[in-house]
């Protein structure tokens, strides 16, 4: 295998890495919204969504919803202006859940938005549970035009968990999911929560060594936020959880990496929490300062292990 410590001078596939080597530079996301809701708010599933998810359904940072999409895209687009030197972006529809509606409305919303020349990858954030056969069928046609993402908010493999964060669905229909959109052609990102309530060091491991073996493409790796006007909020008023030190959290990121294939992208190692609503850790807040301090430990690492 490629060693870790040649993918663009990382111990890890980053996504930088992985755009370069595949788009020949640096892509962008304009984050989306495609107008939907969530089966686990509206009564479908369950009500009020994860304990987790804000009012914007875990997508404050995008743009506006409204229907002409082209406003939508001009208005992301300035929101990366001073960052992105690229005519090409990754489309992403972050907010709630973005196969929940009938598949007509979903070719009307995606077909026009792939068929753009200024976008290159098409980003869908959906639940595995909202993938039937004929939305499975719509991402296969739609993988033939440009490259799909699809990413799957699994957070854990540990059905106590899954019970308490209110995540409505069990493991096998995850499972499933990877298989149906490996096969429609799709490329698979897997999100993962570090630091959720009452989860142990070796059951945070042991779901980041399934996403790795379930055939998933990447992984998104997110410090649990806890959010004003969240159900875990009220829990953590309560005193009924904690949340990971920095230095924690720094040691469970380069645990995780460990257990991962050499050849999963990391599309993200920590996250930004919308400081208007970021209720704890508050340390998350200087990402870049997280950022390095997961690579300081990384290096350490290695070299500890050269010298072994």
């Amino acid at each position: 295998m490629t060693d870790k410590r040649f993918w663009n001078g990382r111990r890890y596939y980053s996504l930088d890495a992985y755009l370069k080597q595949q788009f020949g530079e640096k892509l962008y996301k304009l984050s989306l919204s495609g107008g939907m809701s969530c089966p686990n708010r509206d009564g479908t599933v369950s009500y009020g969504g994860c304990i987790f998810c804000s009012k914007g359904g875990s997508g404050d940072f995008a743009a506006p919803y409204e229907a002409d999409m082209e406003h939508q895209i001009a208005y992301a687009k300035q929101l990366v202006s001073s960052k992105s030197v690229s005519d090409r972006y990754i489309a992403y529809f972050q907010s709630f859940t973005n196969t929940y509606a009938d598949v007509d409305y979903l070719r009307n919303l995606y077909m026009p938005v792939i068929l753009r020349d200024d976008i290159a990858v098409l980003s869908i954030g959906t639940r595995p549970d909202c993938l039937e056969d004929d939305k499975i069928a719509l991402i296969k046609e739609l993988a033939h035009i440009k490259p799909v993402w699809v990413e799957l908010g699994l957070q854990t493999i540990h059905q106590k968990t899954a019970d308490l964060i209110n995540r409505g669905y069990p493991l096998k229909c995850y499972d499933l999911a990877v298989k149906n959109l490996k096969n429609a052609g799709a490329e698979v990102i897997t999100h993962m929560i570090v630091g959720l309530p009452h989860e142990t060091h070796d059951e945070m491991i042991e779901t980041a060594r399934y996403i790795g073996s379930s055939g998933s493409d990447g992984i998104k790796i997110q410090l649990l936020h806890i959010l004003k006007d969240t159900a875990l909020y009220e829990m953590y008023q309560k005193g009924d959880i904690q949340t990971l030190t920095e230095e924690e959290y720094i040691q469970i990121v380069a645990d995780i990496l460990s257990v991962l294939p050499e050849n999963m992208v990391i599309h993200r190692l920590t996250g930004d929490g919308d400081k208007k609503i970021l209720a704890a850790p508050l340390w998350s807040c200087n990402k870049r300062k997280v950022l390095n301090g997961i690579h300081r430990e990384l290096s350490r690492r290695a070299k500890k292990n050269d010298v072994d």
